[in-house]
């Protein structure tokens, strides 16, 4: 390659990947760097977060590649849905009588990082709560994640479909995509409804505040990281003060419904 970019959150070290670029013979290296990288990052851009100011993630990364000319006025996410997994999906959803009848909602509730799983009895109570409303509860997890979906299913009973370990990622984005709203923890799914503009609840641990979702209608209900998950860089203990609404099963279930009201209201004006 003629020239790398490395990006990187505030909290990460970029210089592995700079050096990995250095012994690949790449003479254009692009990144953020809180220490002098001298020749393994020509194009070096002293990282400033969260010293100075901490911006969302998304930012962050156009801020730097705008470092070398590289802007653009479109700052939307995109993701192309293949038209064969949006078939696989109505075909499954009709199979369910899911939104048939019923309003519904997608929960995904694995989580890579324990630390930022937040608990099954909460969203249990919060489900519980959607389904008495007269929600259907689409649940969606990795085949890792299946395990600890099917307890959330079994506790929920008939009020809930289980697709976990079903889908394959294209599915699961045109799962996402079809959605009302989606309910999850700070993870993969929330960024894919983002890209695809479906409005998501997310339930926040307090690790790192730059990866809200980003450009959609969303609720963000934070919560605090156990004290034995907690980190050990120092540049992500201090989380920044959070005003917002904290997490809990009420908060959800308003969220949920708030979000359902604005998108019905969106429509009649668009109509």
């Amino acid at each position: 390659f003629d020239a790398a970019v490395i990006f990187t959150s505030y909290s990460q070290n970029p210089l592995p990947a700079a050096m990995l670029c250095y012994q690949a013979g790449i003479k254009a290296v692009l990144g953020y760097c809180r220490e002098n990288p001298y020749r393994l990052i020509s194009h070096w851009i002293p990282d400033r977060e969260p010293l100075d100011y901490i911006v969302h993630e998304v930012q962050r990364q156009l801020q730097l590649v705008e470092t070398v000319g590289a802007a653009t006025s479109d700052t939307n996410l995109t993701l192309r849905v293949p038209g064969e997994s949006r078939q696989t999906i109505r075909t499954r959803l009709a199979a369910l009588r899911v939104g048939k009848d019923r309003p519904w909602l997608v929960l995904h509730a694995g989580v890579s990082e324990e630390k930022r799983c937040y608990p099954a009895d909460e969203y249990i109570s919060a489900c519980r709560s959607l389904i008495g409303q007269g929600y259907e509860i689409v649940l969606t997890g990795s085949s890792s994640e299946q395990g600890y979906v099917n307890n959330i299913a079994r506790r929920l009973g008939d009020g809930a479909a289980n697709l976990a370990g079903e889908l394959s990622i294209s599915e699961l984005m045109a799962l996402i995509a079809a959605a009302p709203v989606l309910i999850s923890n700070n993870t993969g799914p929330v960024h894919i409804a983002a890209a695809v503009g479906t409005p998501v609840v997310v339930l926040y641990a307090m690790t790192t505040p730059q990866p809200t979702p980003w450009k959609v209608s969303s609720r963000v209900l934070y919560f605090a990281v156990r004290a034995d998950l907690r980190t050990k860089n120092r540049l992500l203990q201090a989380f920044p003060d959070v005003s917002g609404p904290q997490a809990s099963p009420l908060a959800i279930t308003a969220a949920v419904n708030e979000l359902v009201r604005h998108a019905s209201c969106e429509i009649e004006l668009r109509y």
